[in-house]
């Protein structure tokens, strides 16, 4: 009869040896996913950053282009007139004040012919 009752209590110490190593197993595996979650998430995040950052340059791109070699000179100069009133007030940074220096001066107007002197003046 002993024998059979530390039979018993063996089968129990063997069932919960194995009970208590799947539950670390589980507990194992759902540290593993969760790891693995979060690399996921981090690896979304800088795939959207990098998309957010080439749709500003793609945009910037299209910015100066219209600015420098625009057929259409009214709009160009309407654009440069919207980004030297918009642009003081978006860029806080002196850094970025530096970087956008040429956008942010006003574009030399267009002189009027000078008048010659009275001495250079011709009778025609």
């Amino acid at each position: 009869m002993i024998d059979g009752a530390n039979g018993y209590i063996l089968q129990n110490q063997d069932k919960w040896k194995e009970s208590t190593m799947a539950r670390r197993s589980i507990e194992e595996r759902i540290s593993q996913l969760e790891a693995q979650r979060k690399t996921l998430q981090a690896r979304l995040g800088k795939q959207e950053r990098a998309r957010d950052t080439r749709r500003k340059i793609l945009l910037g791109a299209l910015v100066l282009y219209r600015l420098e070699k625009s057929g259409d000179e009214e709009f160009s100069k309407g654009l440069g007139a919207w980004l030297r009133r918009e642009l003081p007030g978006f860029l806080t940074r002196d850094d970025d004040k530096a970087l956008f220096a040429d956008l942010l001066t006003a574009p030399p107007t267009p002189a009027a012919p000078a008048a010659l002197p009275a001495s250079e003046k011709t009778d025609a």
